[in-house]
């Protein structure tokens, strides 16, 4: 496929990287369009095939338009590209909170795909939920789920509204996860720890604890209780964060996000 990506920040370049790696998409067959002339710049190194500011009919020969403007930049690249899309092309949007009838709406465009990759997208370890209209065919459908499954792994949604609580799960969830570990570092730092010595035991347990969830044929429940003996230490801060309903706060924060996107989503 040829791919033109509008708009070429961390999560575009986290696509275009994981394109290439897999030997999905040539350099040659890269349309970059960046708007900040120091972005562009930087870009070179990518080797693309061509690297461009502007919204320009060399548009219309690509297969697939990737769009990763950030979301309140989305109406002022719309005006451009609508005069160039071509009904054939598909339009694959990863921009938070823009809906598939929005983004139909502004390009008078209607094979869309909308979806949702988390920033670990960037290691190819992300996890991306998607949506499309009825005009995307199977054909066009298979194609870009390869592509997207360059980045880690994939899931079809087939009603979009899910796409907001995906935004607040697993979206916003590495940002949680972040706030989790920060929080055990300075416990250690606390405790007496380097700041260096804190995050290697916090990473590697964070590191190892994954691999046993992933691998233990074993519930989360059944994981907690082979480490929290009766009377020990784990038992006594799992009553600290029971007491503190921690788990509770925790979901009032995740449904707090998804309210937010489904703000978003309705402009």
């Amino acid at each position: 496929m040829k791919i033109a990506i509008i708009g070429c920040g961390n999560m575009g370049m986290a696509f275009a990287r994981a394109f290439l790696k897999f030997d999905l998409v040539k350099n040659q067959d890269f349309l970059l369009v960046e708007k900040s002339a120091d972005r562009m710049d930087s870009l070179t190194s990518f080797q693309p095939g061509v690297i461009t500011g502007i919204i320009g009919p060399q548009i219309g020969e690509y297969d697939l338009i990737i769009l990763s403007v950030k979301p309140q930049d989305f109406l002022s690249v719309a005006g451009a590209l609508k005069e160039v899309i071509k009904p054939s092309q598909v339009v694959l949007s990863i921009m938070a909170g823009v809906t598939i009838e929005g983004i139909q709406h502004a390009l008078d465009h209607k094979a869309v795909i909308r979806a949702m990759p988390n920033t670990p997208a960037m290691l190819g370890m992300g996890i991306t939920a998607y949506s499309a209209s009825p005009e995307v065919d199977m054909h066009q459908l298979r194609k870009i789920e390869n592509l997207i499954n360059a980045t880690g792994r994939s899931v079809f949604l087939e009603d979009e509204e899910q796409l907001n609580a995906v935004t607040a799960l697993s979206g916003s969830g590495p940002a949680y996860f972040f706030y989790v570990v920060k929080a055990m570092i300075e416990a250690g730092k606390q405790m007496g720890f380097e700041e260096n010595v804190a995050a290697l035991l916090v990473k590697q347990t964070m590191l190892g604890s994954y691999h046993l969830i992933n691998t233990a044929d074993k519930s989360l429940d059944d994981l907690i209780k082979a480490v929290a003996s009766k009377g020990g230490t784990t038992e006594a801060a799992l009553r600290q964060f029971e007491a503190g309903e921690l788990d509770k706060t925790l979901e009032k924060g995740i449904f707090a996000a998804q309210v937010r996107s489904t703000e978003l989503s309705k402009g």
